[in-house]
């Protein structure tokens, strides 16, 4: 694959060393160690490989990644890897697409508190769901989900919000039947929507009461609990956007989208168009104009983009793809192996990896005629001396 004429990484490279030092103390540790990878990632800081072509003989050199989580290089393998084990999960059923957003005064508090909110808008979300389809009203089973977050715009403001993939039912509460959604219509968007909102500012509340919240800036007067409820209290009126998309065209359409959506990061090197003495330009779409006109570009200086790019770092040890009911990890194999028994389907057997009908990949490949390369020596990774970042000042 050819190299886009732009990446992230070279924006980091070029800006990031001054544009650091104009930050001390306003950029946490999370957001360090992503900048310290993403200008590392695939570059002799971490070592690589010679390599030799097996036919044509030619040589060439291929630098570690980083694998960093926030690296737009580096997410293609990991969403593949991904993608395998879920392939036999996928149930012959359709399968529904819902997004649940948070409103924006909710969304700039969740600058400041990302591990509790957005924790709350994955349960809260699951939970709404999970109770809506448990009514018998709507569909009276139990369903299983898988909630992938995204904390970005076009953009790249902070917007934070899930999406849910749903197969379109789910079990009766006996095991017994497979109860199915109506054709083409999963669950009513108004009903998910109002309960959604009264769960997640009851949780809220129940947060802000426990002393999880942290205050800062305007929001600092919030920490007493009257202020705190005046300022929830235009959030009960207004409306939540809740939305459901119409059914995917089969599973293959459902694993087409997980791939493009699952390991995303805010934003793609092939969005990035050009850096000059103006800033970096990028392509975003606006959501808000209709037809072609939505596909605009976007001129931000380094220093905003890189700013805008780190707002998106998620705590450490945070999982931004969760399953939850049927497909839960716990008793997901033996949900979905009764789900398949009631819709009469053959279970899917995952690749044996010695299959001989299939060739293994390579692991490197030629890029001049296409056979396998192999490595012929391996380079160290740089080893440099560290310190804590809080004690890299200024010069």
């Amino acid at each position: 694959m050819q190299r886009p004429a732009l990446e992230v990484a070279d924006i980091f490279r070029s800006h990031g060393p001054a544009w650091r030092q104009s930050q001390y103390g306003h950029l946490n540790l999370s957001q360090l160690k992503v900048m310290s990878a993403i200008e590392q990632c695939r570059s002799a800081a971490l070592g690589g490989h010679v390599l030799s072509c097996t036919a044509c003989e030619q040589t060439g050199i291929a630098y570690n990644s980083c694998r960093n989580r926030h690296c737009p290089k580096c997410q293609a393998s990991a969403a593949k890897r991904w993608l395998e084990a879920r392939q036999t999960e996928l149930l012959p059923v359709d399968y529904y697409h819902v997004v649940f957003t948070l409103p924006e005064p909710i969304s700039a508090l969740a600058y400041t508190n990302k591990a509790v909110i957005y924790r709350l808008l994955f349960e809260v979300a699951a939970e709404t769901l999970r109770t809506i389809a448990a009514d018998p009203k709507h569909l009276g089973a139990r369903i299983g989900t898988t909630l992938v977050l995204h904390t970005w715009g076009s953009a790249l403001t902070h917007h934070p919000h899930v999406h849910g993939i749903v197969p379109g039912g789910g079990l009766s509460f006996d095991g017994e039947r497979w109860i199915a959604c109506k054709p083409g219509f999963f669950l009513p968007v108004r009903v998910l929507s109002r309960l959604f909102r009264r769960r997640f500012l009851e949780e809220l509340e129940k947060a802000h009461h426990l002393g999880q919240l942290q205050l800062f800036g305007n929001h600092v007067p919030l920490g007493d609990a009257p202020a705190f409820s005046d300022w929830l209290a235009p959030l009960w009126k207004c409306e939540w956007v809740v939305y459901a998309k119409r059914p995917f065209a089969g599973p293959a359409a459902v694993l087409a989208y997980l791939s493009r959506y699952t390991h995303r990061v805010a934003i793609s090197n092939s969005r990035l168009i050009r850096m000059d003495e103006h800033g970096v330009t990028f392509k975003w779409k606006d959501y808000r104009a209709k037809g072609s006109t939505r596909h605009k570009t976007m001129t931000l200086g380094t220093g905003e983009f890189m700013r805008r790019f780190l707002l998106h770092v998620l705590p450490g040890g945070f999982h931004r793809i969760r399953h939850y009911g049927l497909i839960a990890n716990t008793g997901r194999r033996e949900n979905l192996a009764r789900a398949r028994e009631l819709l009469h389907v053959v279970p899917v057997k995952p690749k044996e990896i010695d299959a001989p009908s299939e060739a293994v990949q390579p692991t490197f490949v030629c890029p001049h005629c296409g056979a396998a390369m192999r490595v012929i020596e391996t380079l160290a990774r740089i080893q440099t001396i560290r310190a804590p970042p809080h004690l890299r000042g200024p010069p």
